[in-house]
């Protein structure tokens, strides 16, 4: 075949493409390795060469701690622009709720002197908190006193708003506390155990049983409880606050209004892990059930019952609200209901606020939360 001219050309284009492909690294003999020997050598020294220069300027330690400082960073970022954030929102809120409040027809200073009051004293009313100036100057003063820390006193007590949310404060507190503690207690038992018998007779109760608890209203199961636990069988206290027994009804009646639907919630989050590949492994390991529901399974199934709860708090506040009122509690939800009927703006605006902060504090906390209980976002920060 060399013998022809055309034969010659080939060969001599094969020779010239072959020397080409082998000084690039990419000539192949027919059995699959690198056809010069040579250039393997010198490939396998640039490589090493390669390395060294790399472990040079990219030590694995520095890259470890610019990673750890980027996600360290990245962290603080994001908090930092969750918490400017969560300001505007206390700001709007503030802004709407005198807007509102100020809008409403009727005169406060009649409210506040009575219907029998002279034109002096309301006049005097009218003074003392800047009723006659324009609203646009109202809502300025009382924007500048809020960045002090001032939240105003009571039309009708004279009392610091600021002093009378914190006296009440314990109270509502462990109110809510004891009524979250409850219905965790019973919802995580029940939701796991529904998770492992889904379809049976046991899931089917727990579902009727958390519909019925979500279509009750609070100021009616709580009226029901105070007459039949507390007036009829005399197992708790009526009403009123002395001790910690005064909460036992008041956070049950919160508790089973809230129990069946996180009871779900951990249901429906439960079978999404125990499907997983990892909860699979731990049973290949030879581990037993519980270690793998609870320890391997429960952790991953909480994020999103903590995400829930973190914003549930506004929904429990109004909870409370009722509860407190059935009750007689002195927390601030008999307060803000008693500052509505007195048409009591300062202290209005102040639960309002305090409201919104509460929530605003709870959805950081349970950012902060994710860390301890989602074992990727620890090892990221």
């Amino acid at each position: 075949m060399c013998a022809t001219p055309r034969g010659r050309s080939l060969a001599i284009k094969a020779f010239m493409l072959c020397a080409s492909l082998g000084s690039k690294g990419r000539f192949w003999s027919r059995s699959g390795v690198i056809g010069s020997t040579a250039f393997g050598l010198n490939n396998e020294r640039h490589r090493t060469a390669q390395r060294q220069a790399d472990a040079t300027t990219f030590p694995p330690a520095e890259a470890d701690q610019s990673l750890r400082r980027f996600l360290t960073l990245t962290v603080m970022t994001r908090f930092i622009t969750r918490l400017i954030w969560s300001l505007v929102t206390l700001l709007g809120t503030a802004v709407l709720t005198f807007l509102l409040i100020n809008l409403v027809p009727g005169d406060v200073a009649r409210v506040i002197a009575g219907p029998k009051a002279s034109a002096e004293v309301i006049q005097q009313i009218h003074a003392r908190y800047h009723l006659d100036d324009p609203l646009w100057k109202r809502l300025g003063h009382y924007l500048r006193e809020l960045c002090q820390g001032d939240l105003g006193q009571s039309f009708v007590t004279n009392q610091p708003v600021a002093e009378a949310i914190r006296t009440r404060l314990p109270t509502t507190t462990a109110l809510a506390g004891l009524a979250i503690v409850m219905w965790m207690l019973l919802a995580i038992p029940l939701g796991v155990l529904t998770a492992t018998r889904r379809g049976t007779w046991v899931d089917r109760l727990v579902l009727v049983g958390a519909t019925l608890t979500l279509s009750l209203p609070a100021f009616w199961l709580a009226r029901m409880l105070q007459y039949w636990l507390s007036y009829k069988l005399g197992w708790f206290p009526v009403a009123g606050f002395r001790g910690f027994a005064h909460l036992l009804l008041p956070a049950a009646t919160l508790a089973i209004l809230a129990v069946g639907y996180y009871a779900r919630l951990i249901h429906t989050s439960m079978m999404e892990v125990l499907d997983s590949p990892y909860i699979r492994t731990a049973r290949a390991k030879g581990l037993s059930e519980s270690a793998v529901l609870f320890r391997h399974g429960l952790r991953n199934a909480l994020i999103p019952v903590v995400t829930v709860l973190g914003m549930d708090v506004a929904g429990l506040l109004g909870g409370v609200i009722f509860v407190e009122n059935v009750f007689a509690l002195p927390g601030i939800g008999t307060l803000a209901v008693q500052s509505v009927f007195n048409l009591d703006v300062p202290m209005i605006m102040g639960v309002v606020l305090f409201s919104a902060t509460a929530v605003i504090l709870a959805n950081l906390i349970v950012d902060l939360f994710y860390v301890w209980i989602d074992p990727r976002i620890e090892q990221a920060t």
